[in-house]
């Protein structure tokens, strides 16, 4: 008998060590003092876009596992269940009156009554008008304060003047009254309304090629339908194009960016704060994941990003959390952020197959 419960404790100490092996190394994030991140959950693989329901059923999407999680419990202990797979790079989530919104690159999915059919969900196709390109392709969505949603169709190149490339379109909850309402933006793959003006503000990735240091990416602003942001040849506020599209347009006539962004980062869903439990300061500010350069001779992005505002004019650019990149060696990609009610903030991160939650307590 000494011998088996001796036995028996080394299986359970191997057991154990083999757990400790298998589970997620979070790199150390560095963030404000009073300010703690955790984990989540480590069981979304691929985790991108992110939307909450209204029964607090977190809704991630993926874009190369071509699967939409449904995480559960998000407030005790998280379970993960996959309610689609073999979609074509699903990268957008919405949710809205209880259905949930996937959108693969070439079309736009409806989920009725998500929550209450995790285990048997059922969906039908509400557009399939849209490009099938891979390049820049993936779309990001979200609905507006008027109930619609908003699609952007990314330029299918790095540089390149193609019709129907290049804009922001939005469609009504059935798919249908398509309609672009702005122009010129390489590829955005984050858009977000601000709290109190309902205006869309977006990211936008700008063109590769041009040198590690230029062109800026883009923190935007929507105040008129109709806007053009300057791509194919215009480069943030005022770089003209290098390989010839600058004759298309000046750089004086297009809406110049809120803020410039650090080149190359990949700033992706940004989100303004609009919970609780951050300090007043945060409140309704915007926080921006940088996924990261992928061609810069030294790495840039692989952080969180925060941009002050006054109004609609920036005033600092100043980085809140970072440490996914170490000695050029990536450790993580952040990718969406979702303010939860109770003023957490959400992190995807696509190369970890991870959802971090911070929080804030003050010290």
């Amino acid at each position: 008998m000494t011998k088996l419960f001796h036995n028996l404790i080394l299986s359970l100490a191997a057991l154990v060590v083999c757990s400790t092996v298998l589970a997620f190394d979070m790199p150390e994030i560095n963030l404000p003092d009073g300010f703690q991140i955790e984990v989540l959950t480590d069981q979304v693989p691929g985790a991108r876009s992110m939307a909450l329901g209204d029964k607090g059923t977190l809704f991630v999407s993926t874009m190369r596992e071509g699967k939409v999680y449904a995480v559960s419990g998000i407030d005790s202990q998280p379970e993960v269940l996959t309610i689609a797979s073999g979609l074509y790079m699903p990268n957008g989530v919405a949710f809205e009156d209880g259905n949930l919104y996937v959108a693969e690159i070439h079309r736009v999915h409806k989920f009725t009554d998500i929550e209450d059919r995790l285990n048997a969900p059922e969906s039908r196709v509400i557009n399939k008008s849209y490009p099938t390109d891979r390049h820049h392709g993936w779309r990001y969505i979200t609905f507006g304060p008027d109930g619609k949603l908003y699609i952007p169709i990314g330029s299918p190149c790095n540089i390149c003047d193609e019709p129907d490339y290049g804009v922001i379109t939005r469609i009504d909850t059935d798919g249908s009254n398509k309609e672009v309402i702005a122009h010129g933006i390489r590829n955005t793959v984050g858009m977000t309304f601000h709290p109190q003006t309902n205006e869309l503000w977006f990211t936008d990735n700008n063109k590769d090629m041009m040198g590690d240091d230029i062109p800026p990416g883009e923190l935007n602003r929507l105040s008129t339908e109709g806007e053009h942001f300057g791509f194919p040849f215009c480069h943030a506020t005022d770089i003209p194009d290098n390989d010839g599209f600058d004759g298309l347009g000046n750089c004086s006539d297009i809406t110049a960016p809120v803020q410039e962004l650090d080149a190359h980062v990949a700033a992706l869903g940004l989100k303004f704060y609009t919970g609780s439990m951050f300090p007043d300061e945060y409140k309704n500010q915007i926080f921006i994941p940088e996924h990261g350069s992928w061609n810069r001779s030294k790495k840039s992005g692989y952080r969180i990003t925060l941009v002050r505002l006054n109004g609609n004019q920036a005033v600092s650019y100043e980085v809140f959390a970072d440490g996914w990149m170490k000695n050029e060696e990536t450790l993580g990609r952040p990718v969406d952020l979702l303010v939860l009610p109770d003023g957490s903030m959400l992190v995807s991160d696509d190369d970890n197959g991870v959802i971090y939650q911070i929080t804030y307590q003050q010290n």
